[in-house]
């Protein structure tokens, strides 16, 4: 699963996809924004056909359905006797895409200036707060990361591309020198416990052994509220308060709702 902050990016995502499916055998999604992106305006530079046909390349499969020198069935039902088996590759794939992401990301950089990893870092060298955001609100953030930065806080923001295979150790990287971070979730598990991304970034670092940032998550932009540039900078202003008086306080959060 990646995830686009702008039309640019999806378009940039989806010349890329079949090269990283076809590497581990995996089926691929690449996500945007309803509405926010896929009804948005927005100029994109667009790479010559004949570039896009080298860079994608033929997929030559070993086995496919439509051979008619060697028929065969596929479907979705495995046995129980294999189940467990087959489960196991689809997860060694998943691991073996991160490296796949991270090289066809660089040849496409080669190709047209615009390179692409798992996450992406912003304004992150010396930060001490920091939101983890997906999707197309990370441009918002953006914009209030540089405002504050004008006002003299040290802010920066990481932004999630690959949510599946998850960045864990590039996430853990970026986090270990923050004092505090929000991890913002679109969505919400209904376990009244936190967002899904608040839960793997979390977890990650509890692997990692990394306890010093003191995190929260906030639930946000649900139905397609509008996320302003003024809802990131309170955001931040929580943070600011967490990093300074290291009291926490209630970590599953609700932003910009009408209670």
């Amino acid at each position: 699963m990646l995830f686009a902050e702008t039309n640019q990016e999806a378009y940039d995502n989806y010349l890329q996809a079949m090269r990283i499916g076809e590497a581990v055998s995996l089926p691929i999604m690449i996500c945007q924004d309803g509405f926010i992106t896929s009804h948005a305006i927005e100029n994109i530079e667009l790479v010559e056909d004949e570039k896009v046909k080298a860079f994608v390349g033929e997929y030559k499969p070993k086995h496919y359905l439509l051979n008619k020198d060697e028929p065969m069935a596929v479907g979705a039902y495995a046995t129980p006797v294999y189940y467990m088996e087959s489960k196991r590759q689809q997860a060694q794939a998943m691991m073996d895409a991160k490296e796949v992401i991270r090289k066809v990301g660089a040849e496409f950089g080669a190709m047209t200036g615009r390179t692409y990893g798992l996450i992406e870092e912003y304004r992150m060298e010396d930060a001490e707060e920091a939101i983890v955001i997906i999707g197309s609100s990370a441009g918002t953030a953006k914009e209030a990361v540089n405002q504050l930065r004008q006002g003299g806080r040290k802010v920066g923001l990481i932004k999630v591309r690959s949510f599946r295979p998850f960045p864990a150790e590039e996430l853990c990287a970026a986090l270990k020198h923050v004092k505090a971070f929000a991890v913002m979730d679109k969505d919400d598990s209904f376990n009244a416990h936190c967002g899904p991304m608040y839960a793997e970034v979390c977890a990650a670092l509890y692997a990692a052994g990394i306890s010093g940032p003191k995190g929260i998550n906030y639930i946000y932009g649900l139905g397609g509220r509008d996320v302003r540039v003024e809802s990131i900078q309170h955001v931040f202003a929580e943070l600011e308060q967490i990093a300074s008086t290291g009291n926490v306080g209630e970590t599953y959060r609700y932003l910009d709702v009408r209670e």
